[in-house]
């Protein structure tokens, strides 16, 4: 059935894109270079001649009207030139390089620049997303060259509820908020952080169509633990140690309590929030607003539907994930330096996420986490006998003497006792799955074992891919959070790498919660979401060790990951409907139907008229 959704999908997009429709008009108040100096209304060298006569544009530009499409190859080819004149160049100058002059096209002319960046996601989503964000964000007060965004700082108490008024957009439908606490697995990178919301919203209009005169990203500028960055002259963000405790709170607060009295029905995705603000938002907030975190419940999902992928990867049908056992290294606090104390909440949202699926299939969620689940942190496995456990990470704690093991037993001695099927990392300690670990797992007991090095960016990999394949086997199924390239393993076989990226899963979620007109985010939205990617692969590509689908296909996936969860909102009874869609037609659509209402609604950057008022 979703493979009929899938066709709708890709022919509702192809006719979009290729429509000789003309679009309706754009009103604008102002006239002359104020519109040249608007991104949003710029088109270059594009304006046609009525356009230049109305707007008061005639001697302000070349006489030469170059086409939308001659625009899109000439950046092309001044993009394809930069890459050849950086040839050798360190990696990072390349990045950046790269980074830069997709930002000036951003400041310059959006329309184009979304135009650009959806034909080629598959090259540009590393550059304005993971992994080159995060070296913008370490970079950040040094590259500032214009404003992007809102920024709420610790000084601007009680003064929230009238700035978000300043915000010239009169309606919001996604915001993406971080503290800069934990940028990817960097540490606290305080107001330099900005650059997380900035690229995730791109790719919220990038792969799920978003309008981007309708997204808003968020600084909440609390202070930071950063030494260095206090003590940089170029820091752009308060210059004082970070807000703590109820203090903390009641800025987070004060900000969404202001967001939703201007958008009440406005989305915010927390991103990158350390581990103890990050739960307790989620639980404060998830029920009061239309809210998510991504790095919990994102991850968890895109994680869950490679776990997914990894038993139909064996020959085994979904129902056998009850029997998989899965090794996590990461969930609870298992970095020991504060920079990379990253994902130690991601992995406990995949076990919860993971946890919840089993307990659907087999009905006993208790047995599932003490059977199935191994946790390790810092200190080894997490057992009953440990004395002070995360209370997030005790559900999953086993009995001592499971598989011979004890309280705090390595890594090395859980894999060679356990034999799991899956080895799943979310640690952000580079290189944890060493040459010993990864030759242990060819004992897996699984045809086809399963590694996800999952961690963000490339350095703070658990292992690369070619080091997966070399020591575990060349049957293993691979799978990381930044990307590696494609393994050559001789005699024409290829080790394929899958990109467990989050962008698979948030942007519809975001998506299929506007559209669905849900109050707030279930878990049975999430589950739909994480289900409707897990069963978007062949079984051919699952064979090949293929479980992620190609970034190229991002809007297709979108539509169906977005389609899933409004059909979740209906079947949870929090759908209340979109403009004219209300949650009486929601539910008489069917799954083909509510595709097409998805890919209806998603925006793409085509150059409209322009009227002045």
């Amino acid at each position: 059935m979703w493979n009929l959704a899938r066709s709708a999908a890709s022919n509702a997009r192809r006719l979009r894109r290729f429509s000789s429709a003309i679009p309706r008009p754009s009103i604008v108040h102002k006239r002359g270079a104020d519109i040249l100096h608007d991104p949003w209304f710029n088109k270059d060298t594009g304006f046609p001649l009525t356009e230049r006569d109305r707007l008061g544009l005639r001697g302000l530009l070349p006489p030469r009207i170059i086409s939308f499409e001659q625009q899109h190859d000439r950046f092309m080819e001044s993009y394809r030139s930069l890459e050849k004149n950086t040839l050798g160049q360190p990696h990072t100058v390349v990045s950046l390089a790269k980074w830069r002059i997709l930002n000036r096209l951003h400041d310059r002319n959006e329309t184009l620049y979304y135009r650009v960046l959806i034909d080629n996601i598959k090259d540009f989503a590393p550059i304005v997303y993971t992994p080159t964000v995060g070296l913008v964000c370490q970079n950040y007060s040094g590259l500032f060259r214009r404003p992007r965004g809102m920024y709420f700082s610790a000084k601007d108490k009680g003064e929230m509820m009238s700035m978000i008024y300043n915000w010239p957009a009169h309606q919001v439908d996604m915001i993406v908020l971080t503290d800069g606490s934990r940028i990817l697995g960097l540490g606290d990178l305080g107001v330099q952080g900005i650059g997380i919301p900035i690229g995730k919203l791109d790719m919220y209009v990038a792969a799920a169509g978003i309008n981007p005169q309708r997204i808003l990203p968020v600084m909440l500028d609390v202070g930071t633990n950063n030494q260095n960055l206090l003590d940089n002259p170029l820091y752009l963000g308060l210059r004082q140690p970070r807000l703590e405790g109820e203090e903390y709170l009641s800025i987070v607060d004060e900000f969404m309590e202001s967001v939703f009295t201007r958008w009440p029905k406005a989305i915010v995705q927390f991103e990158d929030f350390q581990m103890k603000w990050a739960f307790q938002t989620l639980q404060r907030y998830r029920k009061k607003y239309r809210m998510f975190n991504d790095d919990i419940q994102g991850t968890a999902g895109v994680a869950l539907a490679g776990l997914f992928g990894s038993v139909r990867a064996q020959g085994r049908p979904l129902t056998d994930f009850v029997k998989q056992k899965i090794v996590v290294v990461g969930a609870g606090r298992y970095c020991q330096y504060a920079a990379i104390v990253a994902y130690e909440y991601a992995g406990l949202g995949v076990l919860k996420m993971a946890k919840e699926a089993v307990a659907r299939m087999e009905g006993n969620a208790e047995q599932a986490a003490s059977h199935q689940f191994f946790l390790l942190d810092k200190n080894g496995l997490v057992t009953k006998d440990r004395k002070e456990i995360d209370p997030a990470a005790a559900p999953f704690a086993k009995n001592p003497g499971e598989y011979g093991l004890t309280e705090g037993s390595s890594l090395l001695e859980v894999v060679k006792k356990v034999k799991p099927h899956v080895l799943l990392g979310l640690s952000g300690v580079g290189g944890v799955f060493d040459e010993e670990v990864l030759k242990a797992m060819r004992e897996s007991d699984s045809p086809r074992p399963a590694i996800f090095a999952m961690s963000n960016p490339t350095m703070n990999a658990e292992c690369t891919a070619a080091d997966a394949f070399k020591h575990a086997g060349e049957n293993i199924v691979f799978a990381s959070g930044s990307p590696f390239e494609n393994v050559d393993l001789g005699n024409g076989k290829v080790g394929h790498v899958n990109q467990a990226n989050n962008m698979y899963l948030f942007p519809g979620i975001g998506l299929g919660t506007l559209l669905s007109g849900a109050h707030f985010i279930s878990e049975g939205m999430l589950q739909a979401a994480a289900e409707c990617l897990a069963s978007y692969m062949t079984d051919e590509e699952i064979e090949k060790g293929i479980f992620y689908p190609s970034i190229d296909h991002i809007r297709d996936i979108t539509a169906e990951v977005g389609a899933a969860v409004v059909q979740a909102a209906v079947a949870d009874e929090l759908a209340e409907g979109h403009d004219d869609i209300g949650p009486k037609e929601l539910r008489l659509m069917s799954k083909e139907e509510v595709v097409e209402y998805v890919t209806r609604n998603m925006w793409y950057p085509i150059y409209s008229p322009l009227v002045h008022d």
